[in-house]
C-alpha cells in the first residue's frame, strides 16, 4: 500500500493579502501537525478573486513571481514540515500574466509551473481580462508522495485536461478552484467523479469560502477516488479537509476498467483539431 495523507486548505481570502498569506502559514502548519504528505490551496490564495470584476488595474499590481521570496518561503516551509505543495496565483512571467499553481516538493525543491490553459469570459469569471493562456501546457511532477498533476479550476470542464494528466501519469490530480453558490454544484461533483472514473485517478479539488463583493464562494472541496466515489467532502465552512488515499488503488482501478489501455487513438484526430 502506498498511502499518502493530503489536506485541502478551504480558505476565505479577506481584502489584506498579508493576513491572507500569514492565514496560508497557519494552514501548513495545521497540516503539519495532522502529518499531511500534500497541501494544496483554492485559486488566487493570496488575494480576493478580482476577476469577479472586469477591466481592474490593481490586480496587475500584485502579480507574483513564482521565483521570487513569497515562493521561496513557502519552499522553505516544505523543507521544513517535508510536504509536497500545490500552490495558486496570480503571476507574472515575462511580461504576461497567468493563473499559475507552482509545485514545490517536500525537500523544498519548486519541480515545476503549471498554469491554466482555458480561460473563460462570462459574468463573474472575466479571466481574458487578466490571464494569458497557459504558454507550457499540462503538467505533471514526480513528487516524493506520488505523481502530482495540476488541473486549474476552469480546465477541469474539459474532458482533454484530466485525460492528458492520466497519459502523463498522475496519480492524483490537484483542482485549485472557485466555485459560487448558485452554481452547479452537484454537476460539478459528478464531473469530478466522471473524470476520475474515466482517467483511474484520484482527483481533490479545494475551493475558496466566504463572501467578496457580489459573489459568496460555496467551499464543498472533494476528494474522489480512480472508481470514482467522493472519498470525503467538506461543507461551506473554512476548514483543513484531511483524507488518507492508497495510490496503489491508481494501477487496481485500471486492472478492473481498462480505459487507457483500450484506447484507439488513430480514430481521435477531429478532437486536436483546430475545427
Amino acid at each position: 500500500m502506498r498511502k499518502v495523507k493530503i489536506s485541502l486548505a478551504q480558505m476565505k481570502m479577506s481584502a489584506d493579502v498579508n493576513a491572507n498569506i500569514e492565514k496560508n502559514f497557519e494552514f501548513l502548519k495545521k497540516a503539519h501537525a495532522l502529518k499531511s504528505n500534500i497541501v494544496c490551496f483554492p485559486e488566487l490564495q493570496f488575494m480576493q478573486f478580482f476577476p469577479r470584476e472586469p477591466k481592474r488595474k490593481e490586480p496587475f499590481l500584485f502579480a507574483a513571481n513564482s521565483s521570487g521570496r513569497l515562493v521561496r518561503k513557502f519552499c522553505a516551509k516544505a523543507k521544513e514540515y517535508g510536504q509536497v505543495q500545490v500552490l495558486n496565483f496570480y503571476e507574472k512571467f515575462k511580461g504576461k500574466y497567468y493563473d499559475s499553481s507552482p509545485v514545490i516538493d517536500a525537500d523544498g525543491k519548486m519541480l515545476g509551473v503549471s498554469r491554466m490553459v482555458h480561460i473563460v469570459q462570462m459574468k463573474n469569471f472575466y479571466e481574458q481580462d487578466y490571464y494569458s493562456p497557459s504558454n507550457t501546457g499540462f503538467k505533471v511532477y514526480n513528487t516524493k508522495s506520488g505523481k502530482v498533476g495540476v488541473v486549474i479550476c476552469y480546465d477541469r470542464h474539459f474532458p482533454e485536461s484530466m485525460r492528458m494528466m492520466a497519459l502523463l501519469g498522475a496519480e492524483i490530480v490537484f483542482v485549485p478552484s472557485a466555485n459560487l453558490k448558485g452554481e452547479a454544484l452537484e454537476l460539478f461533483e459528478w464531473e469530478m467523479r466522471i473524470a476520475a472514473y474515466h482517467n483511474n485517478i484520484f482527483i481533490a479539488l479545494v475551493n475558496r469560502v466566504g463572501r467578496e463583493g457580489n459573489v459568496t464562494f460555496c467551499g464543498e472541496s472533494l476528494v474522489v477516488s480512480p472508481l470514482g466515489k467522493t472519498v470525503k467532502k467538506a461543507d461551506d465552512k473554512e476548514q483543513l479537509l484531511t483524507v488518507t488515499v492508497d495510490l496503489d488503488m491508481v494501477k487496481e482501478a485500471r486492472k478492473q476498467k481498462p480505459f487507457l489501455s483500450l484506447r484507439q487513438p488513430r480514430h481521435y484526430g477531429k478532437i486536436a483539431a483546430k475545427s
